[in-house]
């Protein structure tokens, strides 16, 4: 599916950072190996394609090097490291693929820094990591967290028809939360 709205996507033809502008950090995680849990990859590397902003063509290749006013970082999951880069933006947009325990397809949420304990050894939240981010450096950023519904979760690389129309949307939704922030 093509991204579906031509005019959030011409607002940032030629995009560059405007005065006032909070810097940002668009942070995707997931693993593309498992179907749709790589949709947190697809909305990145659309939004860069849009914003016409360096991004690498596939996720296992070297990343560039970080932009202050708009960051791009794809990752297979958020680790306590990232709080370093994290307190150095005004605002976040954390971007995953959810199961459907969540109520809606395309979950958007204002998150807080808020410690929580995971039953998994290796799952650290969003929430969590702001939390990090504000014990260690003083700094939260405005986040929002985008979660994408997953319908399948094979050993495959490319989503389900159902979770590709749903990243455009994330796209567009993303690109306005952007423009008018």
């Amino acid at each position: 599916m093509a991204f579906c709205s031509t005019h959030s996507a011409e607002m940032f033809k030629n995009w560059e950072a405007k005065p006032g502008f909070a810097s940002t950090l668009i942070i995707a995680y997931g693993n593309t190996d498992r179907q749709d849990d790589g949709a947190g990859w697809a909305v990145i590397s659309r939004l860069a394609g849009i914003l016409g902003l360096p991004f690498p063509a596939e996720p296992d290749e070297e990343q560039p090097p970080l932009d202050p006013l708009m960051g791009l970082l794809y990752t297979l999951q958020l680790t306590p490291e990232l709080a370093e880069v994290l307190a150095s933006y005004e605002r976040a947009v954390f971007i995953d693929a959810h199961t459907g325990t969540l109520p809606d397809d395309l979950n958007w949420q204002e998150l807080n820094p808020v410690f929580q304990r995971s039953p998994l050894t290796h799952h650290l939240t969003a929430e969590s990591l702001l939390s990090i981010t504000n014990s260690l450096y003083a700094s939260t950023p405005h986040s929002i967290l985008v979660s994408v519904h997953g319908q399948s979760f094979r050993f495959v690389r490319g989503l389900s028809p159902f979770t590709d129309a749903l990243v455009d949307l994330a796209v567009e939704k993303i690109l306005s939360w952007l423009s008018f922030e």
